[in-house]
């Protein structure tokens, strides 16, 4: 294993926050999350009344949220509006909802009990389900991907199947949010899922297991490229996963970096990687309210990596990713390939609240090491690359085929 010591300094101090999924994710999980016992601080269990819940978010919100001026309200016509009329926890849901709403912000939200279990054991990686991710295409839910070694594998799933049915009720045009209520269950328990292949209509019954997650896959390709994927950084083993991979593929000359399809997750992930890329100097900076500015420098490693790197990116790269794809494009630590990020340059807090329940407040926005705001804006890669409607249908990875050029070519001009 590389041997890597990452000083635990001021940049680590961060943990709490992340850079939250955003939704515009094309993939979703089949899951039953299940409740985290090795991170108990990150759950707040004492229990107030419904009311109370509600005045307590109301302030959090008022005290820490990133635009001082509350997007140019009154923030206490809120607490008045609904004083004495929340009698249950939904209703301060509704209430706590319709408040962040009026924020116009996409990315603070307010989560119920089991809303944030299930993004605690995101976090966690640990969930149990079936093990493919689906994606909707004009109504029809598509399987884009099934995980090694899991049910869904183990039942004959297929990339490219079409589920028409979950325990006999008709999914076509459903949200996928629907879709994943319909297969989650208890584990060990059987779900039946109906799908289309090549004309011909199967039912496969598939028992729910725990999956632990992997957000990092490698392989190397044309003998001396290391190709490494990260498919999200909401995991806290993500880096970990790259230096394993970093290892599984250290005797190549060259490095290809997936980021597409990577909507985010943990701000420290992005960082620990980023500084393996850039030794010294600011990786990326941290604007919280009113204006204050806070760097997070790179820290002392025992390793670095010099190879000459290909970053993929496109328009569903967002906030984490972007993070490490800007900092590596800013230093000329690496060509990035692609089409124009997401641009999502905000950053949001993890607050435990009472019962048990939690809220994601944009707390800051931040920029790149040369100052640069991304955020509505994206990051445009130094290489436009394109995936087309043909490319999909014929299995071709123009963006992988143009990366594995370009680097040939760095690679050849370093002889």
């Amino acid at each position: 294993m590389l041997n890597i010591r990452m000083k635990q300094r001021q940049a680590f101090l961060f943990i709490a926050l992340i850079l939250t999924l955003v939704g515009l994710n094309a993939f979703f999980m089949f899951t039953n999350r299940v409740e985290i016992t090795d991170v108990p601080e990150m759950v707040d269990h004492s229990h107030i009344s419904s009311q109370k819940l509600f005045d307590s978010s109301w302030k959090l919100i008022r005290d820490n949220y990133y635009d001082s001026n509350l997007n140019a309200q009154s923030w206490s016509r809120w607490k008045e509006h609904y004083h004495g009329k929340i009698k249950t926890d939904e209703d301060a849901k509704v209430a706590i909802d319709t408040m962040l709403a009026s924020l116009d912000d996409p990315y603070s939200r307010y989560m119920s009990k089991n809303e944030y279990l299930e993004q605690n054991n995101s976090i966690n990686s640990k969930i149990t389900g079936i093990g493919v991710n689906i994606t909707s295409i004009a109504g029809k839910i598509h399987i884009v991907n099934v995980m090694e070694g899991t049910p869904a594998q183990f039942a004959n799933l297929l990339p490219k199947d079409i589920i028409i049915a979950i325990d006999g009720k008709e999914v076509n045009g459903l949200p996928l949010s629907e879709v994943a209520n319909l297969v989650r269950g208890p584990e060990n328990s059987f779900v039946n899922i109906t799908i289309l292949r090549n004309n011909d209509k199967l039912v496969k019954k598939v028992m729910r297991k725990e999956i632990k997650i992997k957000t990092v896959k490698s392989s190397v390709i044309d003998k001396n490229i290391g190709y490494i994927q990260i498919s999200s950084f909401i995991g806290s083993t993500t880096p970990n996963e790259f230096l394993e991979a970093l290892e599984k593929t250290k005797d190549t000359q060259g490095l290809i970096l997936d980021l597409r399809g990577n909507t985010g997750g943990l701000l420290p992930n992005a960082v620990f990687i980023a500084n393996l890329f850039i030794p010294e100097g600011n990786i990326v900076s941290i604007v919280g309210r009113n204006g204050y500015k806070y760097d997070i420098n790179a820290q002392d490693t025992e390793f670095s990596i010099k190879k000459p790197t290909v970053v993929l990116v496109d328009g569903n790269s967002a906030s984490a990713s972007e993070i490490l794809s800007g900092a590596l494009k800013d230093y000329n630590k690496a060509k990035l390939l692609g089409t124009t990020t997401y641009g999502k340059g905000m950053v949001q807090k993890i607050i435990p609240m009472p019962n048990e329940t939690g809220l994601n407040l944009t707390v800051a926005k931040y920029l790149t090491p040369k100052g640069t705001d991304i955020n509505k804006k994206g990051i445009t890669p130094d290489i436009q690359v394109e995936f087309s409607l043909k490319d999909v249908k014929t299995n071709n990875d123009a963006q992988l085929q143009a990366a594995k050029t370009v680097l040939s070519k760095m690679l050849l001009s370093k002889k």
